[in-house]
């Protein structure tokens, strides 16, 4: 969507918009109106956004629409650009993006977590963690009353938080259908019951190995390189043979 396509008065309301949007999301909305979009080269190079859907995302999350497309970067590769999608379906309610969380609803969400990110379950001290919804705020807000229900948010870690983030930008739902009950299925929303991961049906399992563990990881690295094989596929052919001949751990 090129700037001279856009009427007066859609540009008159995104620019009224424009004071109640985060500081990244006001960066990328003032750069698409100026020049009908903004690249991931745009992002990194120009504004120094070291994960640039990010910074499209809070914009999504404050309810203005987004569509990502594919261009050229001044390299010749192919790479991502955002352009406003459909405004008139421009969603009021979530102006000025997510909300403060007070100290101790993330102290208690810590607490019931025991520490853990909840995708990979590595240990973490709390400042690590990041409060994360579980349904994606894009596609079910938030309940802003004075309660909030805390069985709707887990902690991740940053790297996990990327890597859904990655996964649910990536997602049909989360551009066409935007179904809170498909997203509460998936596995970055329930990655302990789940039935798919961005509506692929695949099943996946994150171990890490701390402390003492670690010795049993080296010789698993030393095995499965002696069997010329990954380490996971090594650990899923473990697996598959303690299934077969019943062998579990007692």
């Amino acid at each position: 969507m090129a700037k001279d396509k856009i009427s007066k008065e859609t540009r008159e309301l995104i620019e009224s918009l424009i004071p109640y949007l985060s500081k990244r999301a006001q960066i990328v909305v003032r750069h698409i109106l100026e020049n009908g979009f903004i690249t991931t080269e745009d992002l990194e190079k120009k504004y120094g956004y070291a994960h640039p859907p990010r910074a499209a995302r809070d914009v999504r999350e404050s309810g203005i629409p987004l569509e990502t497309f594919k261009v050229k970067s001044s390299d010749g590769r192919m790479i991502a650009a955002y352009r406003f999608g459909d405004l008139s379906k421009i969603q009021k309610d979530k102006l000025g993006g997510r909300k403060i969380f007070p100290k101790n609803f993330k102290k208690e969400l810590y607490r019931l977590s025991g520490g853990k990110c909840a995708i990979c379950l590595g240990n973490f001290e709390m400042r690590y963690l990041q409060i994360d919804h579980r349904i994606p705020y894009e596609i079910a807000g938030e309940n802003e009353g004075i309660h909030r229900n805390i069985e709707d948010y887990m902690l991740l870690c940053a790297s996990c938080n990327r890597a859904k983030s990655w996964s649910c930008e990536h997602c049909p739902n989360f551009f066409i259908e935007k179904s809170p009950k498909i997203c509460s299925n998936c596995y970055w929303a329930n990655p302990e019951n789940y039935t798919h991961i961005a509506l692929v049906e695949v099943r996946r399992i994150d171990i890490i190995w701390e402390g003492d563990e670690v010795k049993i990881y080296e010789k698993l690295k030393k095995m499965a390189q002696e069997y010329k094989t990954t380490i996971p596929e090594f650990v899923k052919k473990i697996i598959e043979k303690c299934i077969k001949n019943k062998r579990v751990l007692t």
